[in-house]
């Protein structure tokens, strides 16, 4: 155990935030620098470690699909043992950077310290880890010592194809990540903002897989580019990790106006700004009303990066009621809940509408959009209904839809190779995250649905397991869940 009196001592505590009229200004992650440090290099960080309880039963491990051993790095940590931390967080986890700046911490909601208490700051300690241990030079390529001679595409470079990929290449097979944009990384390189997570995070790994061995691919779109018939003939196994990129779209009159665009057509072009591989997004909020259509983590992406780019108003749209700010029965612990939440780009500004519903875009003689149409809406039996009178206009100059997504992309790739769907429209997969066409695997959202980066990262690793044993008859990787398996979440 950590401190044993941790808990009642130290109050729950994390990086303070630089002030909003200085982050507005440039892309960089929200934290102030010296704020993180006093964290990474112990201080505040061996402080929160020391909360930890270390229970008989640790629910963090079962709200964490990874399964993190949580309460023994915070052990170390308190202990001030960083590197043993670092060795212990990446048993379980290829990326813990990632998932310490992304994940929503379900393992946080899990913790038996929440139960009537603030629960442990679980995600900044894993943070710190990691960031002390590319600091101190503990992180550094894990070469395989044999090679099996077994080659493997992974299709796909978001956190389930990277995860399958290293663990494959450790494994001793030859691993070829195969991306269709011009640089690896999956949303995570243009989805995911630079405030949320900054670039440099995913590089340092990528160095590291390429010192491994394995190899990279952009701009290849496999069943365009490459044949699914030469993929199949090159490679021992395949990996299908390209994720639900299906986005659900807002069939209402005025849709085909000018100014209206998917959220992943608007964030991936700020994306290349920030990376300084584009002076200015085509799609620009400078001096506009913004909408944005849907109240989740992309909804608040476009929020954020609406801000940047100096919108003259920011209005976010969600059809559910606004959350309560507490546990509902509807949500018991250890449950994930779902609870009113202000992210960074909330804490910048704008306007946040619940229970509400598009009906209509509106547009100018020129063929722009220039207001949106909402009337309230009522849950009645699992159905929005609207509510008489409460039809209303507001200003809408750029639009952004960030309503999720329903499934992979439909095509050439899926197509020819003939796999299986399930009902809801994802790739089908067995217990070993095997297809019904042999030596082909799918792992992350193109066989879960639109999830978690925790969830990804999990299904990667899980995967992989289940290709080596197609491939060699050996179960020498760690398979920690099952493609049955469902989150607290």
């Amino acid at each position: 155990m950590a401190d044993p009196k941790g808990f009642l001592t130290t109050r729950r505590d994390a990086p303070a935030s630089r002030p909003v009229f200085l982050r507005l200004r440039d892309w960089r992650e929200v934290y102030e620098a010296d704020s993180v440090a006093e964290f990474t290099k112990g201080g505040k960080g061996s402080e929160q470690a020391g909360r930890c309880m270390d229970c008989g039963i640790p629910f963090c491990h079962q709200g964490c699909p990874l399964g993190n051993l949580v309460p023994e790095w915070n052990t170390l940590v308190w202990r001030d043992d960083w590197r043993a931390a670092s060795e212990r967080l990446h048993a379980t986890n290829n990326f813990p950077e990632f998932t310490g700046t992304l994940c929503p911490a379900p393992c946080e909601a899990a913790c038996v310290l929440g139960i009537n208490d603030d629960p442990v700051s679980i995600k900044r300690v894993e943070i710190s880890i990691v960031d002390r241990a590319w600091d101190e030079g503990w992180v550094t390529p894990q070469a395989p010592t044999v090679k099996t001679g077994k080659k493997v595409a992974v299709v796909g470079s978001g956190p389930a194809g990277l995860a399958a990929a290293q663990q494959l290449t450790r494994a001793g097979h030859d691993v070829v990540v195969y991306e269709r944009a011009d640089a690896i990384g999956g949303l995570l390189r243009y989805g995911i903002p630079e405030f949320k997570m900054e670039k440099f995070r995913l590089d340092r790994r990528l160095a590291q897989m390429r010192a491994e061995g394995t190899l990279f691919q952009t701009g290849v779109d496999i069943g365009v580019d490459i044949t699914v018939e030469q993929l199949r003939a090159d490679h021992d196994a395949v990996v299908l990790a390209g994720g639900a990129t299906a986005w659900r779209d807002l069939p209402v009159p005025g849709r085909d106006l000018a100014g209206i665009h998917q959220a992943m057509e608007y964030l991936p072009p700020a994306n290349k700004v920030a990376a300084g591989s584009l002076e200015r997004s085509p799609i620009h909020a400078e001096g506009k009303h913004v909408v944005v259509i849907g109240g989740g983590d992309t909804g608040a992406d476009c929020v954020g990066t609406a801000h940047r780019q100096g919108a003259r108003s920011v209005t976010q749209l969600e059809i559910m009621p606004r959350p309560a700010e507490a546990r509902s029965e509807l949500h018991p612990w250890p449950t994930y809940p779902m609870l009113y939440r202000v992210t960074s780009a909330h804490e910048e500004g704008g306007e946040r509408v619940y229970a509400v519903s598009t009906t209509e875009f509106v547009g100018d003689e020129q063929g722009n959009v220039r207001a949106l149409r909402l009337t309230e809406v009522a849950n009645e039996g699992g159905r929005f209904v609207p509510v008489e009178g409460s039809e209303r206009e507001i200003p809408a100059e750029l639009v952004t839809l960030a309503m999720g997504f329903v499934g992979p992309e439909k095509g050439p790739l899926l197509d020819g190779l003939g796999v299986d769907l399930d009902p809801r429209g994802n790739v089908a997969r067995a217990r070993d995250y095997q297809t019904n066409v042999p030596g082909v695997f799918t792992a992350g959202d193109m066989g879960r649905g639109q999830s978690l980066i925790v969830w990804a990262i999990a299904e990667g690793r899980a995967a992989a397991a289940g290709v080596d044993t197609y491939l060699t008859g050996r179960t020498v990787l760690p398979r920690p869940i099952e493609p049955t398996d469902r989150p607290l979440v």
